[in-house]
């Protein structure tokens, strides 16, 4: 069965960086679009970013560009999130999304993201 396990979130201060994984299994990993989401405390799901299969293109949301680098390495099954200058409003629950044809349709259980001094 399709399994996202994200890792990697914690507690950082402003300013700091965190990389997020998200592991990825029983699906051909390298044929699939994906994406990460995140939703703050009290708000809706944000995208935030995604990439193609094979990676070479990825778009990110404007909040978080420049700060925020998405990958992956298909040979390995895994998606990661580059965060860098972290700022207190990127907190949030961070999700790995698989998706088919612009939907979204198997989510990892999230990994908590804190940015606080």
């Amino acid at each position: 069965q399709v399994q996202l396990v994200e890792s990697g979130g914690g507690l950082v201060q402003p300013g700091g960086s965190l990389r997020l994984s998200c592991a990825a299994s029983g699906f051909t990993f390298s044929s699939y679009y994906m994406s990460w989401v995140r939703q703050a405390p009290g708000k809706g799901l944000e995208w935030v970013s995604h990439i193609n299969p094979d990676g070479g293109r990825t778009a990110i949301v404007d909040s978080v560009k420049g700060r925020f680098t998405i990958s992956r390495d298909n040979a390995k099954n895994t998606l990661y999130l580059q965060m860098n200058s972290l700022k207190p409003e990127d907190a949030a629950l961070y999700y790995c999304v698989r998706s088919v044809s612009g939907s979204f349709d198997y989510w990892g259980q999230g990994t908590q993201v804190t940015v606080s001094s």
